[in-house]
Formats: structure tokens, sequence, C-alpha cells
């Protein structure tokens, strides 16, 4: 199955496209995702959807530099539950280790790889989005991200001795340089950073002894698992390609990046069929939506991809026994 990345990935991408003269809204729609799942910051998309998506925001915007400065809006925070244990790691070494080892939290597209020679640590970062498409975007993202990380561990004066890309450089490399300072470099055979080993053993003045049997706890929950299951990938895809009214099997398998028989063969092994999974996750978004006053009825019938509203309402009050707008007023009713 095709990589997933969590929406978090983009966290900063609307102010960023505005402060850029962009609107981030058909940009999003383009790439088969949507501005609403933007507040939805744990939700699994396809990798290659985000790589898409940063690759034709440059081209709008004429920065060949968007993915650097994305990564410039980035907090320690955005890598979730995770920063929490990274964060009481006792030295660098120890919490670049952790980050490593459980990125597929956060993106199961990236691939960070640590080794150590003559004093020297490269640090490189891969991108594999399960497609063939440019990701010159992404991995500047990646790596920008990696460089404010290891900022944050060791301070402000840091500097690498390296930071390398492998594509060609940009017209204009300001950014490039402001950031990195004048070790960066292009054309490289890898993405990455090279430190000095003895950066490594630096203490993390952030970690608290008394907390860390609660973060191993917490990497404990999340070895990688081969039983991560299908019913949860689908329902993702389903609640992401539902409001751009192209929810179908065929869909779902492409993101997926197998064929519909194994979708079918998958959810079956699961007791599940791709209808049942359609039906519970509408039944979800419905409720959550219906109880929003906000949303009209036709609007959500509309994001649920019924072909008119009152196919909508037959649909609700068959799983709920009720009329939506019944429905609705119960729950204003029951708050008021």
């Amino acid at each position: 199955m095709k990589p997933l990345a969590r929406y978090a990935s983009l966290n900063g991408y609307v102010e960023l496209c505005r402060s850029l003269g962009l609107e981030p809204a058909p940009l999003l729609r383009s790439a088969g995702l949507d501005l609403s799942g933007l507040g939805l910051q744990d939700r699994w998309i396809p990798a290659a959807s985000i790589a898409r998506l940063l690759e034709q925001s440059a081209g709008a915007s004429g920065y060949e530099d968007f993915g650097l400065r994305l990564a410039e809006r980035r907090q320690f925070s955005n890598l979730g539950p995770l920063s929490l244990v990274v964060r009481e790691e006792p030295d660098v070494r120890s919490a670049l280790r952790v980050l490593t080892r459980y990125e597929h939290t956060y993106n199961e597209a990236l691939r960070t790889r640590m080794s150590e020679r003559g004093g020297l640590v490269t640090v490189r970062v891969e991108l594999d989005v399960g497609e063939t498409t440019e990701t010159r975007q992404s991995v500047e993202l990646a790596v920008g991200v990696l460089h404010r990380l290891l900022r944050g561990f060791l301070g402000g004066g840091w500097k690498p001795l390296d930071v390398c890309f492998p594509h060609p450089a940009p017209a204009d490399t300001a950014t490039h340089r402001r950031l990195f300072g004048p070790v960066v470099t292009f054309e490289n055979e890898f993405a990455g950073i090279v430190i000095e080993a003895g950066d490594l053993d630096a203490p993390n003045k952030m970690s608290d002894p008394l907390l860390r049997p609660y973060t191993q706890q917490l990497l404990e929950s999340w070895e990688p698992s081969d039983d991560v299951t299908i019913v949860s990938r689908v329902r993702e895809l389903i609640e992401l390609l539902l409001p751009t009214g192209r929810c179908s099997v065929e869909q779902v398998a492409r993101s997926l990046g197998v064929d519909r028989r194994t979708v079918h063969r998958r959810l079956a092994e699961s007791g599940e069929t791709f209808s049942t999974v359609l039906d519970a996750t509408r039944a979800e978004l419905a409720e959550r939506m219906v109880a929003n006053p906000r949303l009209s009825l036709t609007e959500i019938a509309d994001m649920l991809a019924f072909s008119a509203p009152s196919n909508f309402s037959r649909w609700f009050s068959g799983r709920f026994g009720c009329s939506p707008s019944r429905w609705r007023a119960q729950r204003a009713g029951d708050t008021g």
C-alpha cells in the first residue's frame, strides 16, 4: 500500500500560502485534499498528495524554496506525541535515534538514517511516496525540519558541517543560505545533514529523568506492527475522498497502491466490505455534521456524496431512526 502521512505535515501551509499571495483552498483541492482537513492534524492522507501539493504551490507562487519556507513555520510540537518522548531523551544522539525509529508514527514515506565515521555523523533523509512524482519540495521540507530540530537541541549558535540536496540549486539561494549558512550544497548523492559526532553527545537540557518511565511506555505502544488494519486505512481515505465526489473502491485502491480485488480481500479478512466501511464512516461524519447548525442539510448531503438531499434524508432516517432535521432539533433541545 502507498505510504501515508499525517495532515500535521502541512502545519503552517495556509499561512505560508497567504503570505505569498496564494489562495490555499484551490491548491488543496487540486491535490485531492481539503482545507477543513488541516484542522485534523492526526488524520492520515497519501504522502504523494502532499508532495504534489507542495510542488504545485511552489510553481503557483514562483518560489522554488516553498518547502523550505514551510519548514521555517514548523514547531517541535508538530511531531505530536512523539515530541514528548524525544524531548525527554538524555542526549541528542538518543533523541535522534528515537526520532528515526518512530518516524512512521507521523510519516510513513520518510526514512531517516544515521551513519558515523571518522568523527562525523551523516543523517540521510529519503522519501518514498509510493509513486513517480517530483519530491523536491518535500525533501527540502524534511531536511529543513531536521535542521530546526537539531538547532532546538543544540542552541541557536549551532551550525552543521554540511547540508546536502540531490537536486540542482534554485535560481535564488537566499533562503537556503540564510537558514543553513554557506555549507549548503546541491547536486549531491543524497539529501541530509553532516554534523560532528561530538554534537550528538551533548546533554539534552530539556530532559526530566522523572518523566522517562512514562515516555518509555509511549514508545512501547508505538512499536511497528503488521496488524495495522486495512479497515482503518480505508476509513481514512473514505473520509478524505467523500467531499471530492470521487469516493469509490477503485479510487481507494489507487490511493493504497493496490488493485480493488486486494482491497475487497483484505477487508473480507477483517469481516468487512467496502460498503459496510463506507456506511459506517458516513454515519460517523453525518452525526458530527448534522450536529453543527452552521451546515445546511443540503451542504451535508453534498459533502457526504449523496446525489440529492432527499437521498441523504432517507439514508439518515434508516440509520438513525428519524430525519436529519428532527435529529438536529432534538440535539439542540438536549443541549439548550
